[in-house]
């Protein structure tokens, strides 16, 4: 698609055009491909991009104003219409653009030039949290995403690694760390009521995101037990909607979880808490780890699977089942201040190098090899 528009009676630059999909938005909570998708869409058009973003079902109607061009493909919705995507190819997303993007292995079928993200694939290396269905439903849509995308989005060199050792090629994988962004800073009493409303007290060590057993929360939740021992008023936040699979041991009086929250509440999490943690066994990225960092507040993570690459100097590794090392390290940034401006000044300084108008050039530029590729030109 190449739209054009008279500017003293001399065309515009041809301007390309995207369908990305947005069905992860219709869940009653988006989670992480939902916030990727917000900044996405917003710097894409910031570049100049046509956006055009579709779904199959009502978008929810307080989102919507902040989404242009809305296409609803109608019925069947999702996960029917995921299935018949990945099994039969159809039905056919049919759209006036020049590439389609989803986000995530929900593959849409097209006969146009076709973009896919793949976030991480944690299911095929740690099947046993989640659920048989699952494993299933993204094996296929990898398979899927293998045959037919004609260029791949991933957050990391750790996940572009995985998939060329699953037989992806290579020159079609394009890396765009995702970005952060930090609204200004609201004031202090500001931020203090914010708190007080969730009936937290400071000091909080805070975990953000799905709960599922990928997330390996009980080792974080053993961790603060026993550094509390050492840091009594110590307590657990967790900041999330719980997912698929039980995940038990939270229910300690030192924990609170807070279910989802706004994005007013979550930037006042980050900056009132002592330190963030992030045990996660496998992640693609683990954008709230960079989220935390832009706002000065010290970074925990795991030293497995794309986690070492995104905080790579910004904050502190830990062995990901290592409850002793955890609770040291929860520890030492509670009994030491200048250990833990030392981490949050780190932090900072890491978080400079994510910026969402940088993924939005490296996603262009993967539309653009798509587009090249699907019609038989070069890159």
């Amino acid at each position: 698609m190449t739209d054009t528009a008279p500017t003293g009676g001399r065309p515009t630059e041809p301007r390309l055009t995207v369908g990305l999909h947005v069905g992860q938005l219709l869940q009653p909570h988006p989670g992480g491909i939902g916030r990727y998708l917000w900044e996405l869409d917003r710097a894409l058009r910031a570049r100049g991009v046509g956006v055009v973003p579709f779904a199959a079902g009502p978008f929810p109607e307080p989102r919507l104003a902040r989404l242009a061009d809305y296409v609803d493909l109608g019925h069947p919705y999702a996960p029917v219409r995921y299935e018949l995507w990945h099994r039969f190819g159809r039905p056919r997303v049919k759209l006036a653009v020049d590439v389609v993007h989803a986000p995530s292995l929900a593959v849409p079928a097209t006969r146009l030039p076709l973009v896919v993200t793949v976030n991480d694939i944690a299911f095929a290396h740690h099947p046993e949290v989640s659920t048989r269905r699952g494993v299933s439903f993204h094996e296929r849509a990898l398979r899927v995403t293998r045959q037919r995308a004609n260029a791949v989005v991933v957050p990391t060199a750790f996940v572009r690694d995985e998939l060329i050792d699953r037989g992806f090629d290579g020159a079609r994988v394009f890396v765009a760390h995702h970005g952060v962004t930090v609204p200004t800073p609201p004031s202090e009493v500001e931020i203090d009521r914010q708190i007080r409303r969730l009936g937290l007290v400071a000091p909080f060590v805070l975990a953000v995101g799905t709960i599922e057993p990928r997330k390996n929360l009980p080792v974080l939740v053993a961790a603060v037990a026993r550094a509390r021992s050492e840091h009594p008023g110590l307590e657990l936040v967790i900041a999330g909607a719980r997912g698929w699979l039980d995940v038990e041991g939270l229910d300690r009086r030192f924990v609170h979880e807070l279910g989802a929250v706004d994005e007013t509440t979550l930037d006042a999490l980050y900056r009132r808490a002592l330190v963030y943690a992030m045990p996660s066994r496998h992640e693609g990225f683990g954008l709230p780890l960079v989220e935390a960092m832009a706002r000065g507040c010290p970074v925990l993570a795991a030293d497995v699977s794309a986690l070492p690459e995104v905080v790579d100097g910004g904050g502190e590794l830990v062995p990901v089942d290592d409850v002793e090392a955890w609770a040291a390290a929860i520890s030492e940034i509670a009994g030491d201040p200048e250990a833990r401006a030392r981490w949050s000044r780190l932090g900072q300084e890491r978080a400079t190098h994510f910026m969402w108008a940088s993924s939005a050039e490296i996603h262009v530029a993967a539309y653009t090899a798509a587009r090249a590729r699907h019609t038989g030109g070069t890159t």
